[in-house]
């Protein structure tokens, strides 16, 4: 049995394209709707891994709402990505136009991580 996250955002094209920076990802599946305006349907893999697929949102969230608020509704937790600087590079990518809710810090269960927020309204917790 495998386990496979999907999140559903505006700007789908957008999105994928910063996930992919944050994580070094790519992608390796796409469906276009059928104006070819956001995906119906995109896989992201890590090192020949899935690692996220997401779908341009029906009915998106208000990301202000969500950032003034702080919604911690759902994690994605993405761990031992084998250095600081993987850590802080997706960091800075995710927390741009998003919001920071614990900054890069140590805590007893990892010595660098971070909780934010990002501009699309997914939480991510990201650790080495």
């Amino acid at each position: 049995m495998k386990n496979y996250t999907q999140v559903y955002v505006k700007n789908s094209f957008e999105a994928a394209e910063m996930y992919c920076k944050a994580f070094g990802a790519e992608i390796t599946f796409e469906v276009r709707n059928d104006d070819k305006t956001a995906y119906a349907h995109c896989e992201l893999s890590v090192d020949g891994e899935g690692f996220l697929a997401l779908s341009e949102a029906a009915n998106p969230c208000d990301i202000n709402i969500v950032h003034k608020m702080k919604w911690e509704t759902m994690t994605f937790n993405v761990f031992e990505m084998g250095s600081e600087d993987a850590v802080c590079n997706a960091f800075n990518i995710l927390s741009n136009g998003g919001v920071i809710i614990n900054p890069i810090q140590e805590v007893p269960w990892s010595k660098c991580c971070a909780t934010v927020i990002d501009k699309f309204g997914v939480c991510w917790w990201i650790a080495i």
